[in-house]
């Protein structure tokens, strides 16, 4: 009688002693992958779309091409500047061209021939208004006309100097650089005209597109989001309390729960987080006062790995 009754209160002290003890917490984590996104650097209309959700892309595929008017406009301009720089600059290095020369060798006849008119007028002038036969302002005209044909006569000799004896290396300096500046606004417009393309620079597996053909796509707006090839990792968030249980570089087993596959892994990083709103375990457990750690584990089978889905729960 005895025997049982005892019996009987030590099973009632094991339900109790069971009932009160705290439930055993599993530590979860996230299958996670490293993202990527394309973004154009020019803004302008999606005209085409060549890739769709779901998609594997290389390096160098084509994902979308961009309607950019304005740059047309641009490019335009940027060939007219060029043309006209050109052909200053070939005008300087050339110098004048034969008729040119004929034009100034007759202009310089004519004006010659006016500043001798002038030169005699002048000098009968100073003699008669030495005699007082010459009012003071006529004797002036007579000044004005010998000094505006002198005047002439200097511009033109130094027109058709330059002409004979070549450009100043100074002016064909500043044509060259003319014509580097256009050529180089016609370069610039060419690779902004090249951006309207959307191109991968990466390989990628593509998640999601952004935009849809017709809506406005702004430079530097992410259009195309993907995950990058055999970049898988599982990550844990773990409190202080518990993370003397982790050493980088141990080996470590996790547990994939929507199809029940267990995978194996070596621990890569473990590292400190400064927010704890990086916690993406469903149930964390930790004290306010804790620190947590982020402790990021590369699968042993990166194939059987690359077939997990994102963001899926696993345990540890």
């Amino acid at each position: 009688m005895k025997n049982t009754l005892s019996k009987s209160v030590l099973f009632i002290l094991i339900l109790a002693v069971s009932g009160c003890s705290k439930p055993v917490r599993i530590t979860e984590g996230k299958i996670k992958r490293e993202t990527l996104a394309f973004a154009p650097k020019v803004t302008g209309r999606v005209l085409k779309i060549y890739v769709k959700e779901g998609d594997f892309v290389k390096r160098g595929d084509t994902l979308a091409m961009l309607d950019v008017p304005e740059v047309n406009a641009k490019l335009s301009q940027a060939k007219g500047a060029v043309k006209a720089a050109g052909a200053q600059r070939d005008m300087a290095k050339h110098g004048a061209t034969a008729n040119q020369l004929t034009q100034l060798r007759a202009k310089k006849m004519g004006i010659t021939e006016q500043f001798k008119f002038a030169e005699k007028s002048f000098s009968r002038a100073k003699a008669m208004f030495a005699d007082s036969m010459m009012t003071p302002q006529a004797f002036d005209e007579a000044l004005a006309k010998y000094n505006g044909a002198k005047a002439q006569l200097t511009a033109v000799n130094a027109e058709y100097n330059e002409a004979v004896n070549g450009i100043r290396p100074e002016t064909r300096t500043a044509a060259l650089g003319q014509a580097e500046q256009a050529l180089g606004v016609l370069q610039e417009v060419e690779v902004a005209l090249s951006e309207r393309y959307i191109i991968a620079t990466n390989d990628m597996q593509v998640e999601t597109i952004s935009l849809r053909i017709g809506e406005l796509a702004t430079a530097g707006f992410p259009l195309f989001n993907g995950y990058l090839p055999n970049t898988t990792y599982f990550r844990f968030t773990i409190p202080e309390s518990k993370i003397g249980n982790f050493k980088k570089g141990e080996n470590i087993e996790v547990n994939v729960l929507y199809n029940k596959e267990k995978l194996k892994g070596k621990i890569q990083t473990v590292k400190q987080l400064t927010r704890y709103a990086d916690v993406t375990a469903a149930y964390p457990s930790y004290e306010i006062e804790e620190a947590v750690y982020e402790v990021k584990i590369i699968p042993d089978d990166m194939n059987a790995a690359e077939k997990l889905l994102v963001n899926a729960t696993i345990i540890l």
